[in-house]
């Protein structure tokens, strides 16, 4: 999948005029990218159109023009795009209550390492969790987790083929399965895989 380049940028002025369409689209886009497990997870499937937003909206708020400066923001969103043969996911905990949340990430710490995606006719295949920095400590986990999966030529090979898809947690504290993935949400996921 193609990295941001610079040439993919645009000035804060020109995205400030196009910044409502951009933020329609991107909106439409998000919703085949995000993928509820359970009642308080939720996975968000990054990609280059949802990373080339974020670095778009984020030149607009810090008021970022200096291309050393563009540079270094695309060096921290680049890796987060798939590459043909992962896909790459922000993994939210979400519980509103500021006390049930301290309550429940003190009793899911390691469910980052216990997500998993199974291609129908495969093994589940676990993610490479934080590559960046740990966000687990002995007293609790994170709300938020990046996860990298990375799966097989045959596997893919079978995803393109529309073989059907489970998202799981195996974590036991937080036993939850996605077992249908609609259709929009898994064909706009295949797509990372090209």
């Amino acid at each position: 999948m193609k990295k941001i380049s610079i040439s993919d940028l645009m000035s804060i002025a020109a995205y400030n005029e196009q910044r409502p369409a951009i933020r329609q689209a991107m909106m439409e886009h998000k919703k085949t990218r995000r993928l509820p497990l359970g009642p308080n997870a939720m996975l968000h499937f990054e990609d280059y159109m949802v990373m080339r937003y974020q670095v778009l909206e984020l030149i607009r708020a810090e008021k970022i023009s200096g291309e050393d400066e563009l540079l270094e923001e695309l060096e921290a969103y680049n890796p987060l795009i798939p590459d043909g043969k992962n896909l790459k996911a922000t993994f939210m905990l979400e519980y509103p209550d500021e006390a049930e949340r301290k309550i429940r990430l003190s009793q899911l710490i390691g469910i980052e390492e216990l997500i998993s995606i199974q291609i129908e006719g495969f093994d589940p295949v676990y993610p490479i969790a934080n590559e960046d920095l740990p966000r687990s400590t002995d007293e609790k986990t994170s709300s938020v987790h990046f996860l990298r999966f990375e799966f097989t030529d045959e596997m893919i090979a079978a995803a393109k083929q529309g073989a059907s898809w489970t998202v799981r947690s195996e974590h036991q504290n937080y036993q939850h399965s996605s077992d249908s993935i609609p259709d929009e949400i898994r064909n706009s996921l295949v797509r990372d895989f090209d």
